[in-house]
């Protein structure tokens, strides 16, 4: 019993080693194979589309290449027929030896271009100063005439000092002496008070329109009554007719000194012409003053202060007032003593021909 018990108690130990060792290798074995297959198909797949990816890349890189060798091919071509042109025009073009000749007859022909510009400019140039020159001398003919003509010292200053402005211009010290002469005339013209003739005729008219406001005269009548004195001194009741004669004196005047010129009392149609005939002579005051004539100016004011004294009411405001004025515009000058400008024109005129001097010899020579 004993040595069973011991049997079977060494049996467990002994086959204790052996339960590990066969039933897990069997179950590891199996999984791992699946892991295996498993990775070798997703490891297929990867191949496979990665070499689809690939094939695709090299399609689209083939058609570009394509397309690249296409655009040079098109430019090649645009090249060669560029050359074939370049090719045909150096075949039209001259000889080394011609185009020489022909730059050196450019060089010629631009150097002849600029030799005959710059002769141009100089003729030009002349030309203008001759023309300014003419001119000079025109002005000083205008000015001459306005002062001659029409005693117009303003107009006659601004010609001078134009004239003398185109000699200005030339810088030409040959120019000296006619500048010289044109000053001293411009110091005169200066000096000359231009009277202001404008500024007559309108004080004139308005004389004229104050004509129509004057009255006629009154008569004038002695009241001493000496004729009736030398009636009544004999007689009696002297004393009551020389009050009567007074009281009759108020309405009506007798005179007896028939021998005596009486002048009527103007009215109607005569106040009218004296009044026209005083307007006319202001009127040819008005006309004497723009031209600047002293002789008929002072004369028709003379002629309408006449009339106005002689035949218009002196104690009248208006009478009295258009004398005063007629009495202060016959003391204003209408005309002045021109100055001469005619050795300033000689002047000018001296200076325009020595200028034309050197231009004459040299156009004798050959």
């Amino acid at each position: 019993m004993s040595e069973t018990v011991l049997s079977n108690n060494d049996q467990p130990s002994a086959q204790a080693p052996a339960e590990p060792v066969t039933t897990p290798p069997a179950k590891r074995s199996g999984s791992g194979l699946a892991t295996l297959a498993l990775l070798l198909g997703a490891a297929g797949v990867a191949v496979g589309g990665w070499g689809v990816w690939q094939v695709r890349q090299l399609q689209g890189s083939e058609f570009n290449q394509g397309q690249h060798i296409e655009a040079l091919n098109q430019r090649a071509e645009a090249l060669q027929q560029r050359e074939q042109q370049i090719s045909a025009q150096l075949a039209s073009l001259p000889a080394a030896s011609e185009l020489e000749d022909r730059r050196r007859l450019v060089a010629q022909l631009q150097g002849d271009q600029q030799r005959l510009s710059q002769r141009l400019e100089t003729v030009l140039g002349e030309s203008r100063k001759e023309w300014r020159l003419a001119e000079a001398e025109h002005l000083l003919r205008l000015a001459t005439l306005r002062l001659s003509a029409l005693q117009d010292i303003t107009s006659a200053k601004a010609l001078v000092e134009g004239a003398d402005e185109i000699l200005r211009e030339q810088s030409d010290p040959g120019a000296f002496a006619a500048r010289e002469q044109l000053a001293r005339s411009l110091a005169t013209l200066n000096s000359t008070q231009q009277p202001d003739r404008t500024g007559l005729f309108l004080k004139l008219a308005a004389q004229r329109e104050l004509v129509q406001q004057l009255s006629a005269q009154s008569p004038e009548f002695d009241t001493n009554a000496d004729a009736l004195g030398a009636l009544t001194a004999d007689g009696d009741g002297a004393s009551r007719l020389s009050q009567w004669w007074a009281e009759i004196s108020k309405y009506f005047q007798i005179d007896f000194n028939a021998d005596d010129n009486v002048r009527p009392l103007l009215a109607g149609q005569q106040l009218n012409q004296l009044r026209l005939a005083l307007s006319l002579t202001i009127e040819q005051a008005q006309w004497a003053a723009l031209n600047g004539d002293s002789k008929v100016y002072t004369q028709a004011l003379d002629d309408a202060r006449s009339v106005l004294l002689a035949n218009f009411n002196a104690d009248n405001p208006q009478s009295k007032a258009m004398l005063d004025s007629l009495n202060a515009l016959a003391e204003q000058p209408v005309s002045v003593v021109t100055p001469d400008l005619s050795e300033s024109l000689a002047a000018v005129q001296a200076y325009i021909q020595r200028r034309h001097l050197p231009a004459e010899a040299e156009g004798g020579k050959p």
